[in-house]
């Protein structure tokens, strides 16, 4: 019997929590589809943390102004995103760091990534920014198999 009322309880915080949280319609990434990987354009990364807390999604930042190589941009990726210290440091760990691991450590409430000021430069050429960017795309599509949203924005130096 208390393990019912118990249960019940916790059916009824899930849900007033539930309804505590604005619809996305009321967030300013209303217009952006659930998995993507998008310019940041008129978004402001404020606005995009303060959705990601409304809607009770994962927020991840990486401020990549100061990389200059591949190298640099996964450092960067890794400390601001705080992966494991396993991590590989390769575009295929990094694939494999923000999908297998996250999703079995249970439920996943969505994401929104940004990632600001990717490196232009001779040593993270376009063909690196390209395959850097293709990792946050086939994430969103691993995330979109799922039914769990995962938007990444960008923006270049």
């Amino acid at each position: 019997m208390k393990r019912d009322s118990f249960l019940t309880s916790l059916e009824r915080d899930a849900e007033m929590d539930k309804s505590l949280r604005p619809d996305i319609s009321e967030t300013p990434i209303k217009g952006v589809r659930s998995n993507i990987v998008q310019s940041i354009r008129a978004f402001r990364v404020q606005d995009l943390q303060d959705s990601a807390r409304a809607l009770g999604q994962h927020f991840l930042y990486a401020n990549l102004s100061a990389a200059q190589s591949k190298q640099d941009v996964l450092d960067l990726i890794a400390q601001q995103f705080m992966l494991p210290n396993h991590f590989g440091k390769n575009f295929d760990a990094l694939y494999d760091c923000m999908t297998d691991p996250v999703h079995k450590s249970g439920p996943q409430p969505g994401f929104i990534v940004v990632l600001e000021q990717i490196p232009a430069t001779a040593k993270f050429d376009k063909e690196a920014r390209e395959q850097l960017l293709d990792i946050f795309r086939d994430t969103a599509d691993y995330w979109g198999e799922r039914k769990i949203p995962f938007r990444c924005f960008y923006s270049f130096l």
